[in-house]
């Protein structure tokens, strides 16, 4: 209800689990202003032999009786998986019409699916058969994206069934994966915009032949089984939003008709924001803390140019890059300290339209940041992103508008420190594994911006999946990592953290090994990267020896695919919270994932240590 949907349906498994009554369901869903959109499921209906055929018709009456009680008025049917079913169309076409009969005598209506693993009946194309030669108008059709997908069917196919005869449209998502299909509709389903199936081309040929049935979720999937109720009610509802929106804006194009976008039309979302860049950083820091981390932005090459003209705030730069140093003692930066320690709180977002996508965003039900005391240190506006963190809009182009305004510049002081990092590449956030796809809705949902696959990476201790986000100019790029191992970096982050956050950032350079000696030179913490590595990087990619060995001096990592190369280093972990990663990237549109287990072997290693410290 507080997500604003406006029906449920009732899967039985959760009835007869349920301490209360049918009927008490039923009020409650009314008092909740909701519609009990179908009753589901009926199983192992058609092509039964007697005497399995009249109990199941005295099964049915049954049901019957529980809808009216719930104030349902559609069943859901599923196909037959029983090995007593016959595949006699006759007999099939026959049950139905007398099911029609008895349903249309209590006002009641059939809705028949097609499960992916029925026994006979396991594309919706044969199910549509039977419904169109059944014709009773109590018979009709459940299309569920999931069970046309999982078999490939086409969705043309879609355009040859009379919408009026579909009763109900199911929706899920899904990774594509080679596997049981049972398994993988029982515990992979994701919600749409969080896997890999067409849902967009798919609704759009619904709609464009004239379907208004209900859309409804059917999700099975153990993460969101995990999740808290309201979180997985939202998380659907965004989810729906953003199909669509995105399903309206498709129609628009194929028809050059643009008035059905916005007020008065199919969608009233503004379209997904597109970011320019991160134009800056924030860390949350008390004044001890502060003192330490501006260390380590000195010997990441950065200066303090400017100072908050009224607060305890600082601004640190090299090229484009622009970290801020909140230590503001009443502030929103101030109670995330509290919680998490040293840590970034807020990353500001070169966006185009920032009121668009403040709409945006409420229309997705994205918190946004309330300042009831006035004690944001910048005056724009933001909304709630991971962990608590706040995700600022600057209008691009008119960035330098803000630090003028707010931050008195501050002349350099001694010789130049700067070491050829250019511009935020990627920022990595850490969160529990269940909260990887609500995140990912979040990021697809909002910005315009693709999701990669996910990868799986070996840490000592564990499994850590690992997904990105990423606009086609790479101006922002994000990934998300989880693991549901105890003991990986990723969880231990979690656990010292008090939460989910950034666990690194990663800067560009156009050329690492003068970065790396530059930063050397600054005494800037790095991680030693084990000569092992090298061995095997030379004879792996055919590099030549001196190459190999300069990589393996300054403790770069290098990866290649196609025809683009990737070089990466690392910092090592700022009070255990958070690092950062150097990267060059040479035609290069990935991650290095294949480098990842040995960055987190290289890692683990300092688990028991004590943080470093820059000298």
């Amino acid at each position: 209800h507080d997500a604003r949907f406006q029906g449920v349906e009732i899967f039985e498994n959760d009835l007869l689990s349920f301490g209360g009554s049918a009927p008490e369901v039923g009020a409650l869903m009314r008092d909740l202003g909701l519609t009990c959109t179908c009753f589901q499921p009926f199983r192992d209906f058609e092509g039964l032999p007697e005497p399995q055929r009249r109990r199941a018709f005295e099964r049915v009456e049954r049901k019957f009786d529980l809808m009216h009680e719930l104030g349902a008025s559609l069943l859901l049917v599923c196909s037959s998986v029983s090995p007593a079913s016959s595949n006699d169309r006759g007999r099939i076409v026959d049950d139905f019409r007398e099911l029609g009969e008895r349903a249309g005598a209590r006002g009641l209506r059939i809705g028949f699916e097609a499960l992916a693993w029925g026994r006979h009946v396991a594309d919706h194309r044969e199910a549509w058969s039977i419904v169109r030669e059944v014709d009773h108008p109590a018979i009709g059709l459940i299309l569920d994206s999931f069970h046309s997908f999982a078999r490939n069917i086409p969705i043309d196919s879609l355009r040859e069934i009379d919408p009026a005869k579909v009763f109900l449209v199911q929706l899920a998502d899904a990774p594509v994966l080679q596997m049981d299909l049972l398994q993988w509709s029982r515990h992979f389903r994701n919600m749409p915009g969080q896997g890999d199936f067409p849902l967009v081309d798919y609704v759009s040929t619904l709609v464009a032949r004239g379907c208004d049935c209900p859309l409804s979720l059917e999700i099975f999937n153990d993460r969101f089984r995990a999740a808290s109720a309201s979180t997985v009610a939202v998380d659907g509802r965004r989810s729906l939003s953003f199909l669509w929106d995105e399903v309206m804006r498709s129609l628009a194009r194929a028809q050059a008709d643009t008035d059905r976008i916005g007020p008065g039309g199919g969608s009233e979302l503004p379209p997904r924001v597109v970011c320019r860049g991160v134009e800056f950083i924030e860390f949350a820091a008390n004044e001890s803390e502060a003192v330490d981390l501006g260390r380590m932005f000195t010997a990441l090459g950065f200066s303090q140019v400017g100072k908050h003209r009224s607060k305890d705030v600082t601004r640190w730069r090299q090229q484009d890059i622009n970290f801020v140093i909140n230590s503001e003692p009443e502030s929103f930066a101030r109670s995330y300290d509290n919680v998490h320690g040293a840590s970034v709180c807020a990353v500001g977002l070169r966006v185009e339209g920032v009121q668009e996508a403040m709409l945006r965003a409420r229309g997705l039900q994205i918190g946004k940041f309330s300042d009831p005391l006035g004690l944001a240190e910048l005056r724009m506006p933001a909304v709630l992103g991971v962990g608590g963190s706040l995700v600022y809009f600057m209008e691009s182009g008119h960035e330098r508008e803000v630090w003028d305004d707010e931050f008195i510049p501050l002349s350099e002081q001694g010789p130049c420190r700067d070491a050829g990092l250019l511009s935020v590449d990627h920022i990595a956030q850490t969160m529990q594994y269940e909260e990887m796809l609500s995140w990912l809705l979040y990021y697809v949902s909002l910005f315009e911006v693709t999701k990669t696959a996910q990868f799986e990476i070996a840490d000592p201790l564990g499994l850590v999946y690992s997904q990105a986000i990423q606009s086609a100019d790479g101006a922002l790029r994000i990934t998300l990592n989880g693991s549901a191992s105890a003991q990986t970096l990723s969880s231990r982050f979690l656990q010292g953290y008090l939460g989910a956050g950034v666990q690194y950032i990663a800067l560009a350079t156009r050329d690492i090994v003068a970065t790396a000696r530059r930063l050397r030179d600054l005494r800037l913490p790095m991680l030693p990267i084990p000569r092992n590595y090298y061995d095997d990087l030379e004879a792996r990619f055919g590099l030549d020896a001196g190459t190999v060995g300069e990589l393996s001096e300054l403790n770069i990592l290098y990866d290649r695919e196609a025809n683009g190369e990737y070089f990466q280093l690392y910092s090592r972990a700022f009070a255990k919270r958070f690092f950062f990663e150097i990267v060059e990237r040479r035609n290069y549109n990935a991650y290095g994932v294949a480098n990842a287990a040995i960055r987190l072997a290289a890692q683990s290693r300092y688990r028991l240590e004590a943080p470093a410290r820059v000298a």
